[in-house]
């Protein structure tokens, strides 16, 4: 395993286990910033929210989906044996 790989699966593994406490992170901030921009952004924030949200959920569930082992997009052939 790389160290790419390795860092991933901590990265993976510390999103699984503090998925809450992150959510409430981001809550957090994105109040705090909405609050003192007094309003002016808040569609930017909630989109921001909302992908980094995204983005943790992707890492959180990274490697519990089938363990095929490939890595072939969605839609593409799959790999001739």
């Amino acid at each position: 395993m790389g160290l790419v790989d390795n860092l991933m699966a901590k990265v993976s593994n510390f999103a699984q286990q503090h998925e809450g406490k992150v959510d409430r992170g981001l809550d957090k901030a994105a109040k705090m910033i909405d609050e003192r921009t007094k309003g002016k952004y808040s569609g930017k924030i909630d989109t921001g929210t909302g992908k980094a949200k995204h983005a943790m959920e992707r890492l959180a569930h990274r490697g519990t989906g089938p363990a095929t082992g490939d890595r072939t997009p969605p839609g593409a052939p799959p790999p001739a044996s």
